[in-house]
């Protein structure tokens, strides 16, 4: 296996950049794509949560974290209740386009029900 350098990038593969009118995002039949949240720097998983277009450019335009409500189908932007939103610092798309990384600084609890991330419970095998 190939070891990453310190830029989180392997061996001889640079990162690269593509605008979002040219990454081609594959979005579900819902028109959603899967975004992963995490803290920028430590690369701690805060959420899962689903965005559309408009969530997106709204995330590029504001550079805080927007999505797609399944259960309310609305738009929400995290943390414009509870003051802990989420300034985006950079989104990065997989090699097929089809999930984003919102990596983000998050300055308080990123889930609903005040843990600092939404995983915070470990499955075991019993």
């Amino acid at each position: 296996m190939e070891e990453k350098d310190g830029a989180g990038s392997y061996a001889g593969e640079a990162l690269g950049e593509v605008a979002l009118a040219e990454a081609a995002i594959g979005y579900d039949e819902r028109g959603l794509v899967p975004v992963v949240v995490q803290q920028a720097g430590s690369g701690e998983v805060l959420m899962v949560a689903w965005a559309n277009e408009e969530a997106i450019r709204l995330t590029f335009s504001t550079q805080t974290s927007w999505f797609w409500s399944r259960s309310r189908k609305e738009l929400w932007n995290k943390g414009a209740t509870s003051g802990n939103v989420q300034r985006v610092e950079r989104v990065l798309v997989d090699c097929d386009a089809d999930t984003l990384v919102y990596e983000v600084d998050s300055p308080g609890p990123a889930c609903h029900t005040g843990h600092r991330s939404c995983f915070f419970r470990e499955l075991t095998g019993e």
